[in-house]
């Protein structure tokens, strides 16, 4: 199996993940009063000594007088410390300021809160701090307003894309298509904000965002799926705590990796008291032998065929009979691969001559490839071979989080390893405008660099259950859907997507082994979008009708 294990981004990404890093090294924080007091210093490693720490014919080995730390071992133990870095976990209160907004109509008072929660140990030693933005209506009964935890994946993408994007009460201006405008950019009141139906606390993970542990190995702990798990929940039963929103309906809603995450929180908090209305799965993933192929796990190039499809079909490479309907095309398509396509890859080097030239057919017309690059890739194509190769023609590679987009490799035709032109497209919007938002309308004052996407010092994430074969949380969220007969989920899922496609996620929920009674708990919602279903504007408009619809059945009032 191959590690790590396929990331998922900013995404939105995309779940970011695809999104480029920041740089930036760890600045103090502003010494201002009225802000935030989150310091962090980075200090820089002290060269390695090669002398001695000590001379030995100083003292002789028989000597029973014991020997006194030298300066010079001092001086090794503090370089040590100095190679890490280490931040202020000093607790300080969060910033609040007023606003409001028109919503179909009627007008909303609302209070946006930004700061950051502690993660404390059994003893109260504070160990990271998850930075938050919320944003509750004024003039409601908190006990009755519906709550709504969101994030974002990665792992290790910070949740501006669904705070900006999708959900906040201002979003980042695109292109109605989705596509990127010129600089500069701004921002906007978001017509379709879910502010209107439910509170909103968006989240960033530990190593995202303004979210720090206090030193590396406290990153460590959490830098993985089982303490990222543990380090979200612990942050909903705080909050909940500390701002009396225990009786309020609670809602999760994460994308991409934050749907993994999602997932998991709900299994754990379900032991711990905190049952959820409805959790619902942005361009999901819970079972990662659905996305990442193995030489005997054929599973991830069936499930791509259709989203294959879709997306050559934007770009005008499908046949004429099936670009005509693309509902039929999809489900044609669907059908193949699920049926003679599984059965071919299931044959492996027993494939017959002719079974082998009637594939390469099949799945010519339903990807738009030429039969050489298929055959070349022995019948199993990958999102690599697929974004590079659909436009080949046109010098152009096709974009993984959503395969609307195009463009050329930066490092030229051959020579790029990978390249996705979405996040290139959707970053400096993103990251400008919220830098800006936060510090100006929302009066959160830090030098602190907010990572778009974790800072890992080279450490790599720990899949945890990786050990046993692909991680997997999709136990999780079948324990949390059978002790809460009530909970609902709704999954959102877009055709263009190739992170995370919608044919595997399906068969991830459809194979969570649940009576009928739970099953019918599940609901689906696609779009004709990618990845990120609200960049376009009809995806977003429509994702914000969908969740609504769906909270009124998941018991929101």
């Amino acid at each position: 199996m191959r590690s790590p294990f396929l990331a998922l981004a900013t995404a939105c990404v995309l779940s970011a993940a695809c999104l480029a890093q920041q740089t930036n090294s760890q600045q103090s924080t502003s010494q201002q009063t009225s802000s935030p007091k989150s310091q962090s210093q980075k200090k820089q490693p002290a060269q390695a000594s090669t002398e001695p720490a000590e001379n030995a014919a100083a003292k002789p080995e028989t000597s029973s007088e014991p020997k006194a730390p030298t300066p010079q071992a001092f001086s090794d133990k503090d370089k040590e410390k100095d190679k890490e870095e280490h931040f202020d976990m000093t607790e300080v209160p969060p910033v609040a300021t007023h606003h409001q907004i028109t919503v179909d109509g009627k007008l909303l008072k609302y209070t946006a809160t930004a700061g950051r929660l502690p993660i404390k140990r059994g003893d109260g030693k504070i160990e990271a701090e998850m930075f938050y933005v919320a944003y509750t209506v004024d003039g409601q009964e908190a006990a009755k307003r519906p709550l709504t935890f969101a994030f974002n994946g990665g792992p290790g993408s910070a949740s501006i894309w669904l705070h900006m994007g999708a959900l906040g009460p201002k979003h980042v201006v695109l292109q109605p298509d989705g596509f990127m405008p010129p600089a500069p950019y701004h921002m906007e009141d978001n017509p379709y904000t879910l502010l209107d139906k439910s509170d909103l606390v968006l989240i960033d993970a530990i190593g995202t965002g303004f979210s720090r542990a206090a030193d590396t190995e406290m990153f460590k702990k959490f830098w993985g799926l089982k303490g990222d798990i543990e380090a979200f929940s612990e942050f909903i039963r705080l909050y909940i705590t500390r701002n009396e929103r225990w009786s309020s309906p609670l809602f999760i809603l994460g994308e991409s990796y934050g749907t993994t995450r999602a997932a998991g929180i709900a299994g754990y908090l379900a032991d711990r008291g905190i049952s959820f209305n409805g959790i619902t799965l942005l361009s999901s993933v819970l079972n990662f032998e659905t996305l990442e192929e193995t030489n005997t796990n054929d599973q991830p190039y069936i499930f791509l065929i259709p989203s294959f499809t879709m997306i050559a079909a934007y770009h005008h490479k499908l046949a004429p009979d099936l670009a005509q309907d693309l509902n039929r095309a999809r489900q044609e398509s669907e059908q193949w691969a699920f049926s003679d396509y599984a059965q071919a890859l299931a044959k492996g080097d027993a494939l017959t001559p002719q079974e082998r030239e009637k594939t390469i057919e099949q799945l010519a017309r339903y990807t738009g490839l030429s039969k050489e690059v298929i055959d070349e890739a022995n019948l199993r194509i990958n999102v690599r071979k697929f974004t590079h190769y659909l436009l080949i023609d046109q010098k152009l590679r096709v974009g993984r989080l959503d395969g609307r987009y195009t463009g050329p490799d930066p490092n030229g035709l051959l020579d790029t390893p990978f390249y996705d032109p979405t996040g290139s497209a959707t970053q400096p919007p993103y990251t400008s405008v919220f830098n800006n938002y936060i510090r100006t309308e929302l009066g959160y004052k830090t030098d602190m660099p907010y990572n778009v996407r974790a800072q890992t010092g080279g450490i790599q994430w720990d899949w945890g259950s990786a050990s046993e074969g692909f991680p997997d949380t999709a136990s999780a969220m079948r324990q949390a859907i059978v002790k809460n007969p009530y909970l609902k989920i709704l999954v959102m899922e877009g055709y263009y997507d190739l992170a995370t496609p919608y044919f595997a996620a399906n068969y991830a929920l459809q194979h969570l082994d649940l009576p009928q009674k739970y099953r019918d708990n599940i609901s689906y919602a696609t779009y004709e979008a990618g990845h990120m279903v609200y960049l376009p504007t009809e995806g977003l408009k429509k994702m914000k009708a969908d969740q609504a619809n769906f909270m009124v059945k998941a018991g929101a009032q």
